[in-house]
């Protein structure tokens, strides 16, 4: 029987390149594929494209920016994902339904199946960012993807509770769920026993803020 494939997300955040790259070999990972659509950040110049992937590739990781999985799209006015309220959300899951999303997804596919890959975006926490998205266009194609928080820290990723797959496309219809959650009621998640598969990545459970209670609503309520 096959082994599944597997692709890692994470991240950059505030860190510094050696605490990056430090992540990157507790994982395995030989290969980072950027998905911002402007692989800059003003506040944090050293995961600027240039001096990110130099540095990267004198520890002999590979940098790929990917801007065909970049984020920053925009909602269509008869967008059928209106179980996000976000609108930045809304906008890449209407983006997810183009040939040029396939395309990316493809490639992305194809890289991963070559070296040990993670995506990188800036949000510390995936369900801030629309990584989150591309993970869970990742998990219906049957890509065991890993949540890294840290070096000893990382989380299968369960697929978003009201999305909607038909094919290898997803929706995010509103539904009562995306009710609850902006009322702030905690909203059931998708198992992931059935789909996680088993991995060597380290993983241990997230600290308790990250999924229950008050930092856990407030992040959440900016996406849906």
């Amino acid at each position: 029987m096959a082994r599944r494939q597997e692709i890692f997300t994470l991240g950059h955040s505030t860190r510094s390149l050696d605490e990056l790259v430090k992540i990157l070999r507790a994982y395995g990972v030989r290969r980072l594929v950027d998905v911002r659509t402007i692989p800059r950040s003003r506040h944090n110049p050293q995961f600027n494209k240039e001096t990110l992937g130099k540095f990267l590739r004198n520890r002999r990781i590979n940098y790929r920016h990917m801007k065909s999985l970049g984020g920053l799209r925009h909602a269509r006015v008869d967008s059928v994902n209106q179980g996000f309220r976000n609108k930045s959300f809304r906008g890449y899951a209407d983006y997810m339904q183009t040939p040029a999303f396939e395309a990316g997804i493809r490639k992305l596919l194809d890289l991963a199946a070559k070296k040990p890959t993670v995506i990188v975006c800036a949000e510390a926490v995936p369900w801030r960012c629309h990584r989150s998205l591309i993970a869970d266009a990742l998990t219906i194609r049957n890509v065991h993807v890993v949540n890294i928080f840290s070096e000893t820290n990382s989380r299968p990723h369960a697929l978003t509770s009201f999305a909607k797959v038909k094919s290898k496309i997803i929706t995010y219809p509103p539904n009562r769920e995306t009710r609850r959650f902006a009322a702030g009621l905690p909203m059931n998640r998708v198992p992931t026993s059935k789909a996680s598969g088993t991995t060597g990545a380290r993983s241990s459970s997230v600290p308790r803020t990250m999924t229950n209670g008050s930092t856990a609503r407030k992040s959440a309520q900016r996406r849906f």
